[in-house]
């Protein structure tokens, strides 16, 4: 991709999803990623309706009248982005791949918190860590993530879950906000995600293709595995082949759902072509 089409994809996406950020998910992104805490603002005098339990005791002696501390929460928050960038993020049976619906993600989530002050940074990953960027703030940095989730050529097309979220967790030291975006192809990763969740406030973001629920009806496919390179013939003319394709992807997507449940990771499921707006809505009303 020459650098004058690169420019203008990203100057798409950020027209897009910076006006859904300041629009739509502004506010609610607020009230659904809490501060680190609470700071100490200022003492003013007691008002009918105040908590007791913020009486400032020393002053309220000194003037002999009640007074009350004043809080601010305290907003900074770091937000790391975990993008799979394997091979199968370049399915897409709609005019959607799920790579240009996680780079739209991606962006919305980087605006809104940069509307909100916070430093936004990202892990870009396949079965191996393909790319770290610090956290930063500003448009300037938002717009360098874009271009790379746009425009980035992995090494590898495998992935590996477990690796990305160690390495979070070694490269973060600080209590972080992370998505992991991700089509969740892979196993084995539950330890790493109870470990990463304890340490960070993790959120999972499952991005899928219609064609990955429901085989479609259309004879003898030759069919290639994205991540592996694998070919497999499928006919996809019978029943029971169709009807064991989606019972597979019935029991995995159980699996996954089951497991962010157990740890206490909130999730969504969002597909190509279809609108995102909703499920993040959803999500993040649920989470204030």
């Amino acid at each position: 991709m020459d650098t004058t089409d690169l420019l203008r994809r990203v100057r798409r996406i950020e027209i897009k999803t910076r006006g859904l950020s300041q629009q739509i998910f502004s506010g609610e992104y607020h009230s659904a990623f809490k501060g680190k805490g609470m700071l100490f603002s200022e003492v003013r005098e007691y008002q009918y309706g105040d908590d007791i339990r913020d009486i400032d005791w020393k002053v309220t002696a000194r003037f002999n009248h009640p007074y009350v501390k004043v809080f601010e929460e305290e907003r900074e928050l770091t937000v790391m982005l975990m993008v799979d960038v394997s091979g199968s993020r370049n399915f897409g049976s709609t005019d959607q791949l799920k790579k240009n619906l996680i780079t739209e993600l991606a962006a919305v989530l980087s605006f809104s918190a940069i509307a909100n002050n916070d430093k936004i940074g990202a892990i870009l990953f396949s079965d191996r860590i393909e790319k770290f960027i610090p956290p930063s703030k500003g448009r300037q940095h938002t717009l360098r993530i874009i271009r790379e989730l746009i425009d980035f050529e992995p090494q590898s097309n495998g992935t590996n879950i477990s690796q990305a979220l160690q390495y979070l967790v070694n490269a973060i030291k600080k209590r972080s906000t992370a998505f992991l975006i991700s089509d969740f192809m892979d196993t084995h990763y539950e330890d790493a995600l109870k470990i990463s969740n304890r340490k960070h406030d993790l959120i999972a973001l499952r991005v899928f293709d219609e064609r990955e629920v429901t085989l479609p009806d259309v004879g003898l496919l030759q069919m290639r595995d994205a991540e592996s390179g694998k070919l497999v013939w499928v006919d996809s003319s019978s029943a029971k082949v169709r009807s064991q394709y989606r019972q597979w992807w019935e029991q995995h997507s159980a699996v996954i759902q089951e497991m962010l449940t157990r740890h206490g990771i909130d999730f969504t499921e969002l597909a190509t072509g279809e609108d995102y707006v909703k499920p993040l809505m959803q999500l993040f009303k649920k989470r204030a």
